[in-house]
């Protein structure tokens, strides 16, 4: 009976942490087409062959490959496959990788993969780095800043 419980309930945990994810990619993906920018969710990123990013994202003069992570805590950590797989996907596809952190009651920040903390085995991003060194959502989307630093 115990063991049963706890298999359920590691189940619907990590149910509510894939709903969670994805609800954060379609607010996303919400957010870029109200600034007039195509966006797509990729169904099955992480749990497929090939790499994929969670999200594509363009418009006329950008395209983007997004990696979009959502957390409670101060920090947020990716593994070298995750960073790897899109940065192997953007080389390949011609697009910029970005990786999109929302950590609670605090907006999105973009970060290259240049601006990640490199741990250990790992990559993270805290809360100080991305204020430091992350752009906000309507910076990355902002064409005057894009073209002067261009």
């Amino acid at each position: 009976m115990v063991v049963r419980y706890i298999i359920l309930n590691d189940f619907f945990e990590n149910m509510n942490r894939k709903a969670k994810g994805t609800s954060a990619e379609r607010e996303l993906i919400h957010k870029f087409w109200k600034e007039r920018w195509a966006a797509i969710r990729v169904a099955g990123s992480g749990s497929q062959r090939y790499p994929a990013p969670d999200l594509l994202v363009g418009n006329n003069i950008r395209k983007l490959a997004i990696e979009a992570k959502v957390t409670k805590a101060k920090q947020q950590y990716f593994t070298s496959k995750e960073i790897y797989e899109l940065q192997e996907f953007a080389a390949l596809f011609g697009v910029e990788p970005y990786v999109a952190v929302k950590f609670s009651k605090i907006d999105w920040f973009f970060l290259t993969l240049e601006d990640l903390e490199k741990t250990e085995n790992n990559y993270v991003v805290s809360i100080p780095i991305a204020k430091r060194r992350g752009i906000t959502f309507f910076d990355l989307v902002d064409q005057k800043m894009y073209e002067k630093s261009s």
